[in-house]
């Protein structure tokens, strides 16, 4: 008999008539052949209430106390459903996240799920019970047996890791919009429903701010193979596939913190084109990369770091056997981009670097874990290669370094990571690629409202530094987005110097800002400069590799708008680029007009 997970957020579950709607919904899927586990939010706003309450008692509630209060709202839904399902003559039964098994950290408030005893849950099954379980929650192995919570998204979580363990068919999201859409609904109504999609892209989307699913979810469903859809509550629509790549053989036993990097990835046929001090004004790259697309030269990685005075520098890397157009291209539209031509020496001038390699770690563990990223830079440092660039995305993280330097720096990641470097070495599929027409490279747009940039000037060039810098930054717990390294150097006292900048989350900037100016009069940096009023908007999609035009389309459509892009980063999947916030809405609005993403129906999201 099939078997299926289903997850109904506080939305589905709300009041007393959406809960019967949902026990009606169950009790069709069981009445199709399948056997079925239900997981559930706490009712609408019932958690808000709750933090609200203790922040009355409390300016600074305890995190056990905490778990232990929130924990309760699940538990209520469960009874009722449970209940509900029992009215329409289905057998049910209703368990916490400890009583069917979720074992997790003990780290109070965002606890990861270490594995999942599923001997009790499969012993319902087998009495054709449905079983309505509590999500959010699970339970230390210690003895004193300590309820946790899994933070933001935790519901999500929870259904995918019983999917997983319970080797379900598959897990099913039920939400208050139908399905994953091409942007917010709520910033442009006219976003449409995209019908399949894969789990890379979808990382990349939930990772943006995309609220329909939880990174830490689709990070567990790539894992390990769990077909997922996301569908509405209110209707039988079909809803969006998320599909996944065959994965590489996986235990259960810590379940969410076994192995964050599946496989090394390097390529020697790279080079590098900088444009330094260009025009730090709106129109700049969309110029250079609009060229670029007509002569169909294929861009790898684009970087344009912050701003130096009114100048910005952009760097991109291309195959070895194109550069030569590549260069053409850049120093034909150099002079274009220069303000006057008493400059010339010094505006828009291109440098070429060939003899680059690229080598990356993948893997769908690096989320929220600010340690993976340190632990590549720190390798690197210790096998004495220095990085050149940097790339970063949910899945890779990606350093441009001298070619000579490559065999060394696989070798150590694949001894850091204990990654088995041989013939026989299973290396991860990419995730399926959606049925789309060649015309959809672009699946969604996304916007980050909540992300600041910190930027430490003159940092020494050297191997060590990136490591240094981020390995601090993790051991503060704090998580790094978007990071850019200049391709202007300064030479001061002898010792090359670069900026080096990058995004995270605004709650963080702060303390990240107090940390790294104190480290930075112990290690010689220079000024530690913070800017709240960012935003990041991206597009995301498998089918841009290939298609040189993305870019340029992208940066056209901010141009048109007037829009200055303060900063580029990319990954094979995804662009981004930081803009004011005041113009963060503009951005995403206008992006998502220039891909042709917009439908002929507009979505309404429930109350």
């Amino acid at each position: 008999m099939p078997l299926i997970v289903q997850k109904y957020g506080g939305t589905s579950v709300g009041s007393v008539e959406r809960i019967q709607a949902v026990a009606q919904r169950v009790c069709k899927t069981v009445k199709a052949g399948n056997s079925v586990v239900v997981v559930v939010s706490a009712m609408g706003k019932t958690t808000d209430g709750l933090v609200k309450l203790a922040y009355e008692i409390s300016t600074n509630p305890n995190s056990r106390e905490m778990d232990m209060l929130l924990s309760t709202g699940e538990q209520v839904t469960i009874a009722l459903v449970s209940m509900a399902l029992q009215e329409l003559g289905q057998p049910a039964i209703s368990l916490t996240g400890a009583q069917v098994g979720i074992v997790t950290e003990a780290a109070h408030t965002r606890a990861r799920i270490l594995h999942i005893e599923t001997e009790r849950v499969k012993r319902h099954l087998n009495q054709n019970k449905v079983i309505v379980v509590a999500g959010f929650q699970g339970i230390t192995r210690t003895e004193e047996l300590e309820i946790t919570t899994l933070g933001r998204g935790g519901s999500d979580t929870s259904a995918v890791a019983l999917a997983a363990a319970l080797r379900a068919d598959f897990c099913e999201i039920y939400t208050d919009v139908p399905g994953i859409l091409t942007t917010d609904p709520r910033l442009v109504p006219e976003a449409q429903l995209i019908d399949e999609i894969t789990s890379d892209e979808m990382l990349e989307l939930a990772s943006l701010g995309a609220k329909v699913l939880h990174p830490r979810a689709v990070e567990i469903a790539r894992n390990y193979g769990v077909p997922l859809v996301v569908r509405s509550s209110w209707t039988d629509d079909p809803g969006t596939w998320v599909n996944s790549p065959t994965p590489r053989p996986r235990s259960l036993v810590n379940l969410e913190i076994a192995r964050p990097v599946d496989d090394i990835e390097f390529d020697t046929e790279q080079a590098k084109v900088s444009m330094l001090r260009v025009p730090d004004k709106p129109g700049v790259a969309a110029r250079l990369f609009g060229e670029i697309a007509t002569q169909d030269v294929d861009v790898d990685l684009i970087i344009q770091s912050i701003h130096e005075g009114n100048t910005n520098d952009i760097a991109f890397t291309v195959m070895t056997p194109i550069l030569k157009r590549a260069e053409a291209v850049a120093a034909a539209i150099a002079p274009v981009l220069r303000s006057h031509k008493a400059a010339e020496t010094e505006e828009a001038e291109v440098m070429v670097q060939q003899n680059v390699a690229k080598v990356s770690i993948v893997g769908a563990g690096m989320i929220g874990r600010p340690g993976v990223a340190a632990k590549m830079f720190t390798t690197l440092a210790e096998a004495g290669v220095n990085i050149q660039m940097i790339s970063t995305s949910e899945v890779k993280v990606s350093c441009v370094i001298d070619n000579a330097d490559c065999d060394r720096a696989v070798a150590a990641l694949h001894t850091a990571f204990e990654i088995e470097q041989d013939k026989e070495n299973f290396t991860l599929p990419p995730s399926l690629p959606p049925s789309l027409p060649p015309s959809s490279p672009v699946r969604g747009v996304a916007l980050d409202m909540n992300q600041a940039r910190l930027a430490i000037r003159q940092v020494p060039d050297r191997p060590g530094t990136a490591a240094k810098l981020f390995g601090l930054l993790a051991e503060h717990n704090i998580s790094v987005d978007m990071i850019i390294q200049s391709q202007r150097c300064h030479v001061i006292n002898g010792v090359p110097r670069r900026d080096i900048a990058f995004t995270v989350a605004r709650m963080d900037a702060q303390a990240a800002q107090k940390m790294l100016q104190q480290a930075a009069v112990e290690y010689g940096w220079g000024e530690v400069v913070l800017d709240s009023a960012i935003a990041k908007v991206s597009v995301v999609g498998a089918g841009m590799v290939g298609q040189p035009g993305i870019a340029a389309t992208m940066f056209e459509a901010l141009a048109h708008h007037q829009i200055n892009i303060q900063m580029i980063a990319t990954s094979e999947i995804k662009i981004s680029c930081v803009v004011a916030q005041e113009e963060g809405v503009k951005a995403l609005q206008a992006i998502h007009t220039a891909f042709g993403l917009a439908g002929s129906q507009s979505i309404q999201v429930p109350a």
